[in-house]
Order: structure tokens, then C-alpha cells, then sequence
């Protein structure tokens, strides 16, 4: 019997494989989580990074918009202005007339 190994023995060693894999296991499903985690933050931080590029272009995009259309306000201003001062400069005229016609008949 001394070549037989006792239950005990067996016993043992099969606790001893089964902690080995079990360590195995952990250390495998470490590796997994690290790795999980790193193609995480890498995606967090691409996706920071086309984050901002989109709202850079977004901005630019609606800066120019609204420089054209404050231009188009300004422009729209002046050609009023210049229809008004048009106007008055042809009533000029009458308006003499009037004012000369008032004081007259005073």
C-alpha cells in the first residue's frame, strides 16, 4: 500500500489542482477586466475627442451664420436708411413750400 496513495492524499491534491485553476481563473478573468477597462477608456477618450471636434465645427459652422446673417440685418438697415434719406430729400422741397406757405399767412 505505501505506492497507493491514501484518500486523504487524493483528496488533497485534487484541492490543490482545484485552487491552482482557480487561480488560473482569477488571474485570467484580472487580465480580462484590465483589459476591458483599457478598451473602455480608450473608446471614452476618442469619443471625448471626436466630442469635441464635432462641437468645434458645430460652433464654427454657426459663428459664420450668424456673422452672415448679422450681415444681412446691416445691410438690410442701410438700404433703409438710404430709402428714408431719399424720401426725405425728395419731400424737402414740398416741405419748404409748406413751412414758407405757413409762416406767410401769419
Amino acid at each position: 500500500m505505501t505506492g497507493e496513495k491514501t484518500l486523504l492524499q487524493q483528496i488533497r491534491e485534487k484541492e490543490l489542482e482545484i485552487n491552482i485553476q482557480i487561480e488560473n481563473s482569477r488571474k485570467e478573468a484580472e487580465e480580462i477586466l484590465l483589459d476591458a477597462r483599457k478598451k473602455a477608456s480608450d473608446m471614452v477618450e476618442t469619443s471625448e475627442r471626436e466630442g469635441e471636434v464635432a462641437a468645434r465645427i458645430y460652433q464654427e459652422r454657426e459663428m459664420e451664420r450668424i456673422k452672415k446673417e448679422t450681415d444681412d440685418l446691416r445691410l438690410q438697415g442701410e438700404r433703409q436708411a438710404t430709402a428714408v434719406r431719399e424720401e426725405g430729400e425728395r419731400n424737402i422741397s414740398v416741405a419748404i413750400g409748406k413751412i414758407v406757405q405757413s409762416v406767410s399767412m401769419e
